[in-house]
């Protein structure tokens, strides 16, 4: 396996809605195409596509950062070709320059990074710590806030009626079961190892992926009382902002996941528009595109990846 699918594959290792992976890759010379699949959106919870193409954003910056660490350094344009909606993004080889070390220790951090739906411990995360999650958003053109206590408690009763009130949604409910339906061999979709404790008394409004398939030996844990709860938004709502939240996103995971944090990305309450309205500052145009959980985490469970065979193409 040559560099650039190496770098794929490192690529597909990003997080994305429901562990749909969302995307495909095209290798032509020193060009890396990256598209959105769109076969493979979630029409219930996403039907504008704002989800699938944040997920795809995360797999563009986790491809430039496995890139870097490799000793190339990129440039890349968002939908270079206005004819071809579903090419994101062309990462282009610029000239090999080795990376320093900030660099290889985050790419080290793309295989241990892992969405964590159990229990956090009660300690603080340290003010450097969000500063330097802070700089990652910005690095991408994000915005990353941390909510204060009166804030994070609204976030979460937020969060606790957008996830009732999908769960009334026969359409939602069907959808979960399609991507958490337990099937030997599965490389994509939740598993019931990823999927977590019950939350004993609802503190926590973690998406119940154990909603559709009963899951008779998950345990009810207390999550913590005071959680660090961060909003990312983007100046602006549309697909090249969605990318743009995508890469940030995967930047702060990667950061939290070097500095030893666990992360839950928290979606219902921008999956209901009506509630993403009460997050986002439309007169000053920025928009809400994730919650995200911060906090001192056991390991979590590993997901599936689907074969490089069935989301790459080389024409090399």
């Amino acid at each position: 396996m040559n560099v650039l699918a190496r770098c794929v594959a490192a690529a597909t290792l990003a997080p994305s809605l429901h562990n749909s992976q969302p995307w495909r890759f095209r290798i032509t010379g020193r060009d890396v195409r990256v598209y959105a699949d769109h076969s493979r959106q979630l029409d219930a919870l996403d039907a504008s596509g704002r989800e699938l193409l944040i997920s795809v954003g995360a797999a563009l910056f986790t491809l430039r950062l496995a890139l870097r660490a490799q000793g190339w350094r990129t440039t890349y344009a968002l939908f270079p070709e206005p004819d071809s909606p579903h090419l994101v993004a062309r990462v282009l080889l610029d000239r090999e320059d080795p990376p320093p070390e900030t660099v290889t220790t985050l790419a080290e951090a793309i295989a241990r990074r892992h969405t964590n739906r159990w229990p956090f411990a009660d300690s603080v995360v340290s003010a450097d710590a969000i500063e330097e999650l802070r700089l990652a958003a910005a690095d991408q053109g994000a915005a990353l806030t941390i909510a204060g206590p009166v804030a994070r408690n609204a976030i979460l009763g937020l969060g606790h009626q957008a996830e009732r009130h999908l769960r009334n949604e026969g359409r939602y409910r069907a959808e979960l079961s399609r991507w958490t339906r337990p099937t030997p061999g599965r490389h994509d979709g939740v598993p019931p190892a990823a999927i977590g404790p019950w939350d004993a008394i609802e503190r926590m409004p973690i998406r119940d992926f154990g909603l559709v398939h009963p899951q008779p030996w998950r345990t009810n844990e207390f999550f913590e009382a005071h959680p660090t709860i961060a909003v990312l938004a983007t100046l602006g709502d549309g697909p090249e902002n969605w990318v743009r939240a995508g890469q940030a996103l995967q930047h702060v995971l990667l950061v939290a996941t070097r500095l030893r944090l666990a992360t839950t990305p928290i979606s219902q309450p921008i999956e209901v528009p009506a509630i993403r309205e009460l997050l986002t500052d439309t007169a000053a145009d920025r928009w809400a595109q994730m919650i995200i959980r911060i906090g001192y985490g056991p390991q979590a469970a590993v997901t599936p990846r689907r074969p490089l065979s069935e989301v790459l193409e080389s024409d090399q």
